[in-house]
């Protein structure tokens, strides 16, 4: 079993909150350990919006504690009562992460009732919230989040994956129902190339020089995940239309398969380019064989007009691959110059970490 960064994470927050408690001879330091619990998040950014939450989730709980039991006392049903209130008003407000830890405020602090209850409360409060800190600091501290790596291996084993299952599939070599399930995994995968993006966009750099290349990395990685995402559109047209692949020409079969190896082998070369792995423009030896689209179009409707009869779906579905083929390409030529633009503009800059996944 692989412990992640988030897990470990988790352990020594608990560690520290409790800790903490123990040293300042809070009379409940448990409470602080299930406040860490609560507040531990994958980036440090979300890490500051949480704990912004939580410590306003705490004092609408703390407060509606106090009120609740300095009005009505601390019956079971009164408790009930103000869980409810509790987490209406945190449902208002939008904080709805918030709503848990909240509740453990509250409950923790109605537990007793008494002369000595405010005080009671108050330390009830502060320990909850050395929980909450002590997330935050663990956070900040050990072992930040590398997002830009997890999101470049994802991009990149993802886009591997398809293209191999495209080479394939022009060739028509490969087990159909081992690349249905494949094809399920891979839209999996785009889903969470989608989600590592967006907490490497969530990653602040603190310096402008390194705001600006983020900036474009951005961008630059936005447009593999588009062309991942055609790549992968292509290779279920592929799948879904085999039969009609079968029936082409054989002259018109042969363009198609040249047309997408010459664009896999861009789209692999570009990766590798991107973080200087080969020469910066790459050579077109490969690449000046290939069709561009008005030339793929044109080879399409030279095969269309040769097509006896137009009422046959055929035509449509080999229509669609060549639609397919013709918007992947689009994709990744747009690719091709973003990377070429912020080579310009960053000399060997983009550093990868394989050591970290």
């Amino acid at each position: 079993m692989k412990l992640g960064a988030r897990i470990l994470k988790t352990g020594i927050a608990i560690v520290l909150s409790l800790y903490l408690g123990q040293l300042l001879h809070s009379p409940s330091p448990v409470f602080a350990g299930i406040a860490a619990i609560f507040a531990i998040q994958p980036t440090i950014y979300r890490s500051y919006l949480t704990i912004i939450e939580q410590i306003q989730g705490n004092i609408i709980g703390a407060l509606l504690a106090v009120i609740f039991v300095l009005l009505l006392g601390n019956h079971i049903i009164v408790i009930g009562l103000a869980a409810i209130i509790v987490i209406g008003i945190n449902l208002k407000l939008k904080l709805e992460n918030t709503i848990g830890l909240s509740l453990v405020t509250l409950i923790s602090i109605m537990e007793k009732s008494g002369g000595d209850f405010i005080p009671f409360a108050g330390i009830r409060f502060s320990t909850i919230m050395i929980g909450v800190f002590s997330a935050f600091i663990v956070n900040l501290v050990f072992m930040p989040p590398k997002y830009e790596n997890k999101l470049y291996f994802s991009v990149t084993n993802t886009t591997e994956e398809i293209i191999r299952w495209i080479r394939l599939s022009t060739r028509h070599d490969f087990d159909h129902n081992l690349l249905k399930t494949d094809i399920d995994k891979l839209k999996e995968n785009i889903i969470q190339m989608s989600q590592f993006y967006s907490m490497y966009k969530e990653e602040h750099s603190y310096f402008k020089k390194n705001s600006l290349e983020k900036s474009r990395k951005l961008v630059i990685y936005r447009q593999m995940h588009s062309a991942a995402k055609k790549a992968l559109v292509t290779l279920k047209k592929l799948h879904r239309f085999e039969n009609e692949l079968l029936h082409l020409p054989e002259k018109f079969q042969l363009s198609i398969q040249e047309q997408l190896d010459c664009l896999i082998y861009h789209h692999e070369q570009l990766m590798l380019r991107f973080i200087g792995k080969i020469p910066n423009p790459p050579g077109d030896t490969e690449s000046s064989n290939c069709l561009n689209n008005k030339e793929l179009f044109d080879l399409f409707l030279l095969y269309q007009q040769a097509f006896t009869d137009h009422d046959n779906p055929h035509l449509y579905h080999t229509m669609q691959i060549v639609a397919s083929i013709i918007d992947y390409g689009e994709q990744v030529e747009h690719l091709d110059t973003l990377i070429t633009s912020f080579h310009s503009y960053h000399h060997n800059e983009v550093s990868i970490d394989e050591k970290s996944m």
